[in-house]
């Protein structure tokens, strides 16, 4: 482990640069360029928000605001794109750069270290965009909103051990990478993100709660919605499980990285 971080200290340099080089070749034949970062997720917001604020608006408590369901949803998916978008980059990440890493002798843990530099940046341009149509729509965060930079940290140090983790098993077993897209898809509508919990029959809250993504993304629409505190409680569980879980995805990529470009 100690290599590893010595490794990553003496390539940081190439670490940032790959993840400016990152952000810039996505976009450099497109006129808006960046600006389509924030405009893809937004979007898919705005989608959800227009369609079914009508279906849901009168069934969340709490949020006096017309435009209640759309603060609710981008603050939900704020946390949900960071957490989907990065499982799904470490996913392909070593067989997309699998010439990169037969051609060039460089530590392998850069990788996933720029990928989740790239995420961390488009994440943090998104927030800047939902709080510019949050005062639009004219809702103000109070100061619970200086818990985000928690959130969005637990949020990446979890997907990241996911992702790590599957983008290893993924270049000796590439079922991984059909299965992964459709288990986060129902990931997604089980975790209570475009709907509230309150609206469940009572039945059933308990097992949605017992989802350990509910308190994480309930956080982020607690703090920027409801302005009330995150469930301190639960993500108190859940970094010791995203530490853990952070901890066996380096154990498992470093003893399988002498095979995988063989694999590749």
């Amino acid at each position: 482990m100690k290599d590893m971080l010595l490794a990553v200290l003496r390539y940081r340099y190439f670490i940032f640069s790959s993840i400016k080089n990152d952000l810039r070749a996505r976009f450099i034949r497109s006129k808006l360029g960046g600006l389509w970062m924030i405009i893809h997720p937004l979007a898919q917001v705005l989608i959800f928000a227009l369609i079914l604020s009508k279906i849901l608006a009168a069934k969340l408590p709490g949020i006096d605001n017309k435009y209640a369901y759309s603060l609710y949803l981008m603050a939900g998916t704020l946390g949900w794109t960071l957490f989907f978008e990065t499982i799904m980059r470490c996913l392909g990440i070593f067989i997309d750069n699998g010439n990169l890493m037969k051609k060039m002798a460089f530590p392998r843990i850069c990788l996933p270290l720029i990928t989740a530099g790239t995420m961390l940046v488009t994440n943090l341009l998104l927030l800047l965009a939902i709080f510019g149509v949050f005062a639009a729509l004219g809702h103000f965060p109070d100061m619970q909103a200086l818990w985000l930079p928690i959130l969005i940290a637990l949020t990446l140090m979890l997907a990241m051990g996911v992702g790590l983790v599957l983008g290893v098993l993924n270049v000796f077993m590439r079922d991984i990478g059909q299965v992964v897209p459709v288990v986060m898809q129902a990931l997604f509508w089980l975790t209570p993100i475009v709907y509230s919990v309150s609206i469940l029959p009572e039945a059933y809250q308990k097992w949605f709660k017992m989802n350990p993504l509910y308190p994480l993304f309930a956080s982020y629409q607690n703090v920027l919605v409801f302005g009330t505190p995150p469930m301190w409680r639960e993500l108190g569980w859940l970094f010791l499980a995203a530490v853990a879980l952070l901890l066996v995805a380096l154990m498992v990529f470093r003893r399988a990285s002498p095979e995988m470009v063989d694999a590749l």
